[in-house]
């Protein structure tokens, strides 16, 4: 067999393991060492392997991403997803859906801090839903809008998808939490719109709670300074050039650790649970990517990447038509695959075929980050309604049904985004240069 025929041989192996239970970490290495080993020598694929592992976790640039991890985590276990929570539901708890809307915007306030997924969906879970019970809102709407706040972390900085696909493609981190600005800033719009037109329609599945006294609101105003200082802090020194993305992630885990401490909010258990949980996500996280840089160096001997991207380039086909059978790949193989892991495995394969095309990299990231958002709450892998349902006991069919105008909705903004590129590269085009 050629190299070609191996390379594509390994990735149909690759496939048949993860559906078979293996790890894909651990299988996308010991393919990459057979089948470096295979085509060069066993010695230099020890060697590679090694060498590679080594070079992840012991990697300077790397830190950004538990540092990120575990400012999230701590505003998790703190209460400042809880303070934000209540300060937006005075200022919006009394229109038409305004609990449900509530939660956009609390979570979108939260996300400033938190770039984790996961964390967001049980965080709110915890925190929302039961409101929403104590209205009497409809399980549809409350489960799904829950489930589909969580997948604002993709795009909203701190990211840890935007962080991960810099370090692949050799992206400015900084450019690339400017990008997610605008869309997800979007898509939190939309949320709210889709709650909005829902209620018009069905007003009693979200009765209206009291409103607020101004005096009251004005009290809460301290919250959200609080988030716009963290993340001005943040991004504007990843923006400005004061801090390199690692230790722009220390300051901002200071920051939200000072503030929990300032309020006491924080017990040494909920501190020793963060660092556990960061550990364990970062931990996986590295071992994905060390994973990923092994199969890349044998991918790179079968000179894959670069076939498949003189092959993509030469479709007799519009640019932009393949362009969406690109993502179209990335929502696909999500659906079957963790997205993160598909993100990470697919984006080296595609990446030179998308700058031959003429695509600018830091809008294909926002787009790839987008279907990740999706892949998240559509089966089979739909980990924000398992998590949803494990903390609610919710059937997964209400919860889908609930996803389902908000999933319709993030379709309409990757078509917008898709038409308008614009809108992603603005800002770090105004920002930090083209």
């Amino acid at each position: 067999m050629s190299e070609i025929e191996i390379g594509i041989l390994a990735l149909f192996v690759l496939i048949f393991m993860f559906l078979t239970g293996f790890e894909l970490a651990f299988a996308m290495a010991l393919l990459g060492f057979a089948g470096f080993g295979y085509l060069v020598s066993f010695s230099a694929a020890s060697n590679l392997l090694v060498k590679d592992f080594y070079d992840t976790f012991s990697s300077y640039g790397f830190t950004v991403i538990p540092l990120f991890v575990l400012m999230g985590q701590v505003a998790s276990n703190s209460n400042i997803a809880k303070r934000l929570y209540v300060a937006t539901h005075k200022f919006v708890g009394h229109i038409p859906g305004g609990i449900a809307m509530t939660t956009v915007a609390g979570a979108t306030l939260f996300k400033a801090m938190c770039g984790s997924t996961l964390a967001t969906a049980a965080t709110f879970a915890g925190i929302a839903i039961p409101e929403m019970d104590r209205y009497g809102y409809d399980k549809k709407l409350s489960t799904g809008v829950v489930a589909s706040v969580g997948t604002l972390g993709m795009l909203i900085p701190p990211s840890i998808v935007l962080i991960i696909y810099s370090i692949i493609v050799e992206e400015s981190i900084g450019k690339m939490f400017l990008a997610g600005i605008v869309p997800g800033l979007m898509i939190s719009a939309f949320f709210m719109l889709v709650i909005y037109g829902w209620v018009r329609i069905s007003p009693q599945i979200a009765p209206r709670a009291e409103r607020t006294p101004w005096p009251e609101r004005l009290k809460t105003l301290p919250e959200f300074v609080w988030v716009a200082l963290i993340f001005i802090a943040v991004v504007g020194g990843l923006m400005w050039g004061v801090f390199s993305p690692t230790e722009a992630g220390s300051m901002g885990t200071l920051a939200v650790l000072g503030l929990a401490a300032v309020r006491r909010e924080l017990t040494l258990r909920g501190f020793m649970k963060s660092l556990d949980e960061s550990l364990r996500t970062a931990c996986m996280v590295l071992l994905l990517i060390g994973g990923s840089t092994v199969l890349g160096h044998f991918l790179a001997v079968t000179e894959i990447p670069f076939v498949a991207a003189d092959w993509i380039t030469s479709l007799p086909l519009h640019p932009s038509l393949i362009m969406a059978l690109i993502i179209a790949v990335y929502l696909i193989g999500g659906s079957f695959i963790d997205d993160l892991a598909f993100m990470i495995l697919a984006t080296p394969i595609f990446y030179p075929a998308v700058i031959k095309l003429g695509y600018d990299p830091i809008w294909f990231g926002i787009m790839i980050a987008i279907t990740v958002m999706i892949g998240v709450i559509i089966p089979p892998v739909a980990i924000c309604v398992f998590v949803v349902k494990s903390i609610t006991g919710v059937p997964m069919n209400i919860i889908y049904k609930g996803c389902l105008p908000f999933l319709l909705s993030l379709f309409g903004c990757a078509i917008i985004l898709f038409l308008f590129p614009k809108l992603v590269v603005f800002l770090p085009n105004f920002f930090m240069g083209g």
